[in-house]
């Protein structure tokens, strides 16, 4: 039986694998979006696993506050900003594919630290 934390992190994991389908693609509006959704699920995996609410965006950026103060990394910051960044870039699509292979890349830094941080 599969828990919604475990879910979560295959979602996220299927996501980023697609962001970088998309990249190649050059479709950068759904790079972009799918970046987003990698980090927004690894994030309520973690949250699931703790017992944190991970309903809304202010919930998420909730729990990444609570695991910079947990675990001290202030990169956790600054990944999940970037892919915020990601989320809008789906309705403005405004940054240019290395800004969005760059930020892919700190995702997928994201994606892996959290996945160490959920069971």
């Amino acid at each position: 039986m599969t828990t919604n934390g475990q879910q979560y992190s295959d979602t996220g994991r299927e996501f980023l694998a697609r962001a970088r389908t998309y990249l190649a693609e050059e479709d950068l509006l759904q790079a972009s979006e799918k970046g987003w959704g990698a980090a927004a699920q690894m994030v309520k995996a973690v949250a699931e696993s703790r017992g944190w609410r991970h309903k809304s965006h202010r919930d998420l950026y909730a729990a990444i506050d609570g695991l910079v103060e947990e675990t001290g990394d202030r990169d956790l910051w600054i990944a999940f900003g970037l892919a915020g960044v990601l989320h809008t870039n789906f309705y403005e699509g405004w940054l240019p594919p290395e800004t969005v292979d760059a930020y892919l890349t700190e995702v997928t830094d994201l994606v892996e630290k959290l996945d160490g941080l959920a069971p």
